[in-house]
């Protein structure tokens, strides 16, 4: 058996897909309200940064993977206007129809569709911006993850990853006091779920750093990659550019 992390837990490869799809199953209906509450509202700002950094034009193809309630693709929409394309993606059914109804309850309409990031169902070259904020730490494979967002890049496209990453090291103890006895109560008492946010702070723990995140994007297909640390490093931006 080969086994991976789910947390803190080591679990066999086959079921991580399953126990993440639980989670967000789970929290589905409460997470754009707790995104507020456990940022503070400061989600918001990391992805107006994200949106500003990914620079879309006119008549260009955006891919969200693991675009969940909608936030990117709702701003990328307007950006690509009418001969652009913008393509909602999660691999968590739940989440994706949250997005796609709160997409349409603003009138914007696009393609929305249930897909692995890691066997994405696009042509080679086809888009010319992927974006995944905050989902990559739940994929079983990270580097055939990687490799597939950048297999469906045109050569000088570009990749932004928003996540959780390694916060500097004076706030390391407050952080860990607010992720782990914080963050679990905060999820009992407006999701009814506190062992799916337990979950989710542990992942952030073991999600790669900013360093060996860039260095596994370089490995995986991107020829550049810069880092920018948002909020101390709670958050980090990478933006890779296809070889």
């Amino acid at each position: 058996m080969t086994t991976t992390h789910f947390g803190f837990q080591s679990v066999d490869e086959q079921d991580k897909a399953r126990r993440v799809r639980g989670v967000f199953d789970s929290v589905a209906s409460k997470y754009d309200v707790m995104n507020d509450l456990m940022s503070v509202g400061m989600h918001r700002a990391w992805k107006v940064y994200t949106v500003l950094v990914a620079n879309v034009k006119q008549g260009q193809r955006v891919l969200d993977i693991a675009g969940g309630t909608g936030d990117l693709a709702m701003a990328f929409a307007p950006k690509v206007g009418a001969s652009g394309q913008v393509v909602h993606t999660d691999i968590n059914e739940a989440m994706l129809s949250e997005g796609r109804n709160r997409l349409l309850d603003v009138g914007v309409s696009l393609p929305t569709l249930v897909c692995d990031a890691e066997h994405l169902p696009f042509a080679d070259a086809y888009f010319d911006v992927v974006t995944v904020a905050f989902g990559l730490r739940n994929m079983t494979h990270k580097d055939m993850a990687l490799c597939e967002m950048s297999r469906v890049l045109k050569p000088g496209g570009k990749l932004l990853v928003l996540e959780f990453s390694k916060v500097a090291k004076p706030l390391e103890k407050v952080y860990d006091w607010y992720s782990f006895k914080v963050l679990p109560k905060l999820g009992k008492l407006v999701a009814n779920d506190d062992t799916s946010y337990q979950y989710l702070a542990e992942s952030i723990r073991m999600h790669p750093d900013q360093e060996a995140l860039k260095a596994l994007m370089l490995k995986n297909g991107f020829g550049h990659v810069d880092c920018h640390n948002l909020s101390a490093g709670v958050v980090a931006l990478h933006v890779g550019i296809k070889c």
